[in-house]
């Protein structure tokens, strides 16, 4: 099996050629893309409560869900508004490009649908139908940002008491974001060292406490399982300045494996319960298993990431694993996770800090824009 630094190096080295490319002419148009997430509703929802009801898509609780009677492919969103003074609004929220054009669409069925997009930067009517009988039909309009706005979010609705409504094929047309940086460390000029805990399946009082005790700033990489069950728990752990909550993934899956959209689902599913429960959009993405390629990068800025952070060393569950050898270096990037040896484990990734002269310090406040 790889090491992890075989590894990364792998994936870096992969991506790194599969990005590099020839100018396009001066004049040339840009490439357009779907930028939507899960647009055809075909990826099939995971037994995690975290998921929600549709990968991607936020939808009001028990009213949206699967169906295999579909525009194309085998599945369609099927909403049935929970009552009388619901929509049944589904959304989301995609990265785009500031001063820039963008075409929105999708197959719709039922009476009163009506799509739309916020957070462009000026008002957008909604394309919108009466009624499309027993068929299916297509909705579109379209906006350009304003200079500032660099996200937007689609949503689809039907109306008051109109009953349920499907949809299918959603297009964000337009140009990408610039893809998302990949590093392992965090070059700085300082003797600072980064301290990164991932996953938050075992929560302990012990390590909170130790990180409460020595003021430790934390980069948290919680999954949305547990960040669900306990938020107060990584709260606490990141209450020291220059600590945050970053990405890292749905289902923990290694993303190398998962098609460009699977990968765009796991990263922004996960953002959305980050800014559910914490109140900040994470900008930083953990891929697990250290494992990414070209399409982790691009996913990663659909959903408004700039960063795709591996690690320079390991000190989870026991072990002093510095990836480059030797002592720990200035930016380096330590990674640990949360278990029932964190406490101990996080003595001994600041003894060797420590010992090489370093201060932990919060990554997000040196990470380059």
């Amino acid at each position: 099996m790889p090491t992890p630094l075989r590894r990364l190096v792998v994936c870096a080295a992969s991506a790194a050629l599969t990005l590099l490319g020839v100018a396009a002419p001066a004049g040339a148009a840009e490439p357009v893309a779907n930028l939507a997430t899960n647009p055809g509703f075909e990826i099939p929802t995971l037994p995690l409560a975290d998921w929600g009801s549709v990968p991607g898509w936020n939808c009001g609780t028990g009213e949206a869900v699967l169906s295999s009677s579909a525009h194309s492919g085998s599945s369609a969103l099927s909403v049935t508004p929970a009552g009388a003074d619901s929509t049944g609004e589904c959304g989301q929220t995609v990265s785009v490009r500031p001063s820039t054009s963008y075409t929105v669409s999708a197959w719709v069925r039922g009476s009163y649908v009506f799509l739309g997009a916020t957070g462009t930067g000026h008002d957008v009517a909604p394309s919108w139908t009466a009624g499309t009988g027993d068929g299916w039909q297509l909705l579109t309009t379209g906006f350009t940002t304003g200079a500032q706005n660099d996200s937007v979010r689609l949503y689809l609705h039907g109306w008051y008491g109109q009953g349920a409504f499907s949809v299918d094929d959603v297009r964000l047309n337009g140009p990408a974001p610039a893809p998302a940086r990949a590093t392992w460390n965090v070059p700085t000029g300082e003797k600072l060292v980064f301290l990164t805990i991932d996953d938050g399946w075992q929560r302990t009082p012990e390590a909170a406490q130790f990180i409460a005790d020595h003021r430790l700033p934390i980069t948290a990489f919680p999954l949305p399982m547990p960040s669900g069950f306990e938020p107060d728990y990584f709260r606490r752990v990141t209450a020291v300045p220059g600590s945050s909550v970053q990405d890292h993934s749905v289902s923990h899956r290694d993303l190398t494996t998962l098609s460009p959209t699977e990968q765009q689902a796991e990263i922004c599913s996960a953002r959305d319960t980050d800014l559910k429960l914490y109140g900040t959009a994470p900008t930083v993405f953990r891929p697990p298993y250290l494992a990414w390629n070209a399409d982790t990068l691009q996913a990663a800025a659909n959903c408004g990431i700039r960063t795709v952070l591996t690690a320079t060393a390991d000190f989870s569950w026991g072990q002093s694993t510095i990836y480059h050898g030797g002592a720990l270096q200035p930016g380096d990037v330590v990674l640990l996770h949360f278990t029932d040896t964190l406490a101990s484990d996080l003595q001994r990734a600041l003894t060797a800090a420590e010992e090489a002269g370093l201060e932990p310090a919060g990554l997000v406040d040196h990470l380059k824009p």
